[in-house]
């Protein structure tokens, strides 16, 4: 059963076993005060390590960075001493795993950022509809909408960049097999490459290549501390939540997989776009992505198993990644393999807590 999903795979400088891939989860679980990966974190993911690939919870590059409370970082020493306990965890149970880098730009809040500044983001202009998770004043969590944020100066830009190859130096020494840059839904680099939230007029605005210059200096400091064949980047296509509507949705996306391409990159992870609202993908541009990116190309978006083999069968990807079925499903590549039922993830406890809804679902008996 599914000879093609659970067959492996070389993803850059890393062998998968399988091409089940976890997908990033927001959790909401790092440890307070400042947002550090726990022991408790270092057993849910240890958990999954049946997974071909982990690729970990979007991981802020910096405080300016972060959108949403007790979600972890990756920019202290306490926070890459947090990251090694997990990647240590992962590899005893002969898991492999990617850390997602992130920067919200503007799907944030005073409340989150360093001194209470406005988040920043490629132009004035806020978030039509978003919101974010903050710690209010009085101490009670609470989502709120996005705040208004400041356009970056054409000079700080260089700094996020840098921010960008300081966390991925620091998940190589953390132990992480990849990095992943989170240029998708909605956040920082997403926001650069959308024409309705980009409206600059320096190098960085303007035409499709200045819009993706970012993103691709963000690759290049990345790559240049790990290799390439260590790094990939997350894009979604057509993604319409959080106050994105991209003219050129689909002329970007090829254009940076030619580029991913040319800088040999380990592999391309599509967030597809309809849970989120947006359209399906076509079937066009799905073949379109597979000519224009050499490397690994994965897909992410509500597939079951049967889906994910098709897919993979007929060349249309190498790899998909599963989010949900992975919070309740610890072992769900083998409970692929055995065609054994799935726990029902509970919603109730995807955001926040402990371990309730977190590292107590079932799993198979190893004797069954």
């Amino acid at each position: 059963m599914y000879t093609h999903l659970l067959s492996p795979v070389a993803v850059g400088a890393v062998t998968l076993p399988n091409r089940v891939v976890m997908a990033p989860l927001t959790r909401s679980r790092a440890g307070q005060p400042g947002d550090v990966p726990t022991e408790l974190n270092a057993t849910y993911y240890a958990q999954r390590a049946g997974a071909g690939l982990i690729v970990s919870e979007a991981t802020q590059i910096s405080q300016q960075g972060q959108g949403y409370a007790w979600t972890p970082g990756l920019y202290t020493d306490a926070q890459e001493a947090g990251w090694a306990r997990v990647t240590e965890a992962v590899h005893a149970k002969g898991g492999r795993i990617a850390a997602q880098l992130w920067h919200v730009g503007r799907i944030s809040h005073p409340l989150l950022q360093p001194d209470g500044g406005a988040p920043v983001a490629p132009s004035a202009l806020v978030a039509e509809g978003a919101k974010c998770f903050v710690v209010q004043e009085d101490g009670t969590p609470a989502n709120v909408p996005t705040a208004m944020p400041r356009a970056l100066e054409t000079d700080e830009i260089p700094g996020i960049v840098a921010d960008y190859a300081k966390a991925a130096a620091r998940a190589g020494r953390a132990g992480f097999d990849l990095v992943e840059v989170h240029a998708a839904n909605g956040y920082l680099l997403h926001q650069f490459l959308s024409t309705n939230s980009n409206q600059r007029t320096d190098r960085y605005g303007g035409s499709l290549e200045n819009r993706s210059r970012i993103v691709l200096e963000a690759v290049d400091a990345v790559v240049a501390e790990l290799g390439a064949d260590r790094v990939g980047v997350r894009l979604s296509p057509h993604f319409t939540a959080h106050g994105i509507a991209d003219d050129e949705a689909e002329a970007s996306a090829l254009y940076l997989a030619d580029e991913f391409s040319r800088r040999r990159l380990a592999y391309l992870h599509i967030a597809e776009p309809d849970w989120a609202g947006g359209p399906k993908l076509s079937d066009d541009f799905r073949a379109a992505l597979r000519a224009h990116f050499t490397g690994v190309l994965i897909f992410c978006g509500g597939y079951t198993a049967d889906r994910a083999e098709a897919l993979i069968a007929t060349g249309g990807a190498d790899a998909v990644a599963f989010g949900r079925p992975f919070i309740a499903n610890p072992d769900l590549v083998e409970r692929f393999r055995r065609g054994a039922a799935l726990n029902e993830p509970d919603p109730s406890t995807f955001y926040g807590g402990a371990e309730r809804g977190y590292t107590d679902y079932p799993a198979l008996d190893p004797e069954g």
